[in-house]
């Protein structure tokens, strides 16, 4: 009787102990799951950015790009159209651009020149902003090519444009408190690789995924009705 008692009572023990791990576990997983933060949205200031859109539409998103970075040429081309027509046009979405300058000298050129262009005519900013990315050489994209020639002459499709004030801006680096000013945004944010979209605040893994894109747009106008 005495091992049965013994084996039994082990048992038992053996038991309690692993129903108490469950519950150890359980509780854990709970506490946890309520002290998870949430994703904050830290909202980007587009204020004085080149902005598509209405005003006060409920969301903003936001491209990191530089006018020498191929793949934010190809992400105008691939991504961009899409969401002007499914979220810009509808007036959900405003879309602000900020200059990066990871290329050097060349990403500081194409920034003063659109910022001229986005001073003189902000409405003929975001026809000046995509000739200058079709002016990307299709080949060895290192090559020197954003220079102020191809500049005065991409401008000079544009008879909305003041080729002279353009000339002397570039020239005398008019623009460099804005740029500055991208300059600061882009390190608040963190910004490690062009383009880099963020929505509301959030920034993309993948600037290239057009249906996360929207899932997390349709997440912040649900949130915002």
């Amino acid at each position: 009787m005495g091992n049965k008692s013994k084996q039994s009572k082990m048992k038992w023990i053996v038991l309690a102990t692993a129903v108490l791990a469950v519950i150890v576990s359980v509780i854990v997983v709970f506490l946890n799951q309520e002290e998870a933060p949430a994703v904050e949205t830290a909202q980007v200031d587009v204020s004085g950015q080149p902005t598509l859109g209405e005003g006060n539409a409920p969301v903003t998103v936001v491209e990191y790009g530089d006018f020498k970075c191929p793949s934010c040429k190809a992400w105008g081309e691939m991504v961009y159209p899409q969401l002007v027509e499914d979220y810009v046009e509808t007036g959900k979405v405003k879309f602000s651009y900020i200059n990066v300058f990871f290329h050097g000298n060349e990403s500081v050129l194409g920034s003063l020149a659109a910022e001229s262009v986005y001073e003189q005519s902000p409405e003929i900013y975001w026809e000046f902003h995509k000739a200058l990315y079709d002016a990307q050489p299709v080949e060895d994209h290192d090559a020197a090519w954003i220079t102020p020639e191809k500049l005065m002459e991409v401008a000079s499709a544009f008879p909305e444009i003041d080729q002279v004030r353009l000339k002397e801006d570039i020239e005398q680096v008019s623009q460099q408190e804005q740029l500055q000013k991208d300059e600061a945004l882009v390190e608040e944010a963190g910004v490690s690789q062009t383009p880099t979209i963020s929505v509301n605040g959030q920034q993309l893994e993948d600037p290239f995924d057009y249906d996360a894109i929207k899932a997390l747009i349709d997440q912040e106008l649900e949130g915002a009705e």
